[in-house]
């Protein structure tokens, strides 16, 4: 489970087949083989890392789904750790995994809000 707080912007290193490279500092400050991380909203684990990159799986259907098919080596990613149950959590909790695709139909500001209108299938 995630917040949805984002703790830093990393940056992708390498576009690997079926995963990513991406450099980071402060999501792996604690991190372990096989922890998740959230990559621009998506639950990843990491397969490999050093002190400054890490490399997470990505299935082909993640790419096609998600922002992180359009991801370029020097992009920048948002990232944060799972949540840890021992203290506060900062903000909502989210899941990081995808259920399904809609069609933003419309977009209208309303003071310092937006509302966006997204056409979801049956």
């Amino acid at each position: 489970m995630f917040t949805g707080i984002v703790e830093e912007i990393g940056t992708v290193k390498a576009l690997l087949p079926g995963g990513l490279e991406i450099h980071a500092k402060k999501v792996l400050e604690d991190a372990h083989l096989g922890d998740s991380i959230a990559v621009n909203g998506v639950c990843l684990t990491v397969t490999s890392m050093t002190a400054h990159s890490f490399i997470v799986d990505v299935m082909p259907e993640t790419f096609r789904r998600s922002s992180l098919g359009e991801l370029q080596i020097g992009s920048g990613v948002n990232l944060e750790r799972a949540m840890a149950a021992d203290g506060r959590f900062g903000g909502h909790i989210v899941a990081g995994h995808i259920d399904d695709t809609g069609l933003i139909s419309n977009i209208k500001r309303e003071g310092n809000a937006v509302w966006i209108t997204v056409q979801t299938p049956a």
